[in-house]
């Protein structure tokens, strides 16, 4: 076990190491990026990559604070969930305002594997894996469909 200094340590050297990975990769418009700190540019939708002792999870989080709004977010993505599955070539989870430990209500679009921990460097390949792709997949999703969601504001 370890000390949560060491743990948020242990962390800190996981996402260095997958930004250090990712910084030659240039973003879907051909300019460098902030893999591990992507922004969007459309406020209060956030695409967050976590990792922990038990598993690893790629999210869209909608944290909009007024719910109808959120609600309208979400319906866009619904609208282009096609869109966005091609572009991941696979099937995400979709959880609508659900509750977090802050006492706000978020809704998240997601994929999550389990079996892994960040504190295992010898499974960071397979970390490093997995949100490569993902996030890869969603920047050239995002490309085309933060306009949609821009005219939303």
């Amino acid at each position: 076990m370890y000390t949560r200094a060491e743990a948020s340590s242990i962390k800190q050297e996981f996402w260095t190491a997958f930004g250090k990975y990712m910084s030659p990769i240039p973003s879907a418009e051909e300019m460098k990026i902030n893999w591990v700190n992507y922004h969007t540019r459309v406020k209060n939708i956030h695409f967050r990559m976590d990792a922990d002792n038990t598993s690893a999870t790629i999210s869209i989080l909608i944290q909009h604070p007024d719910l109808e709004i959120q609600e309208l977010y979400f319906q866009q993505f619904v609208e282009l969930k096609e869109l966005l599955h091609a572009s991941l070539q696979e099937e995400w989870q979709w959880q609508l305002q659900i509750p977090i430990e802050s006492g706000k209500i978020m809704t998240k679009i997601f994929k999550k594997i389990s079996g892994v921990s960040v504190y295992n460097k010898d499974e960071w390949p397979d970390l490093i894996s997995f949100f490569k792709q993902r996030i890869i997949a969603l920047d050239s999703f995002w490309e085309n469909a933060r306009y949609s969601f821009e005219t939303l504001k």
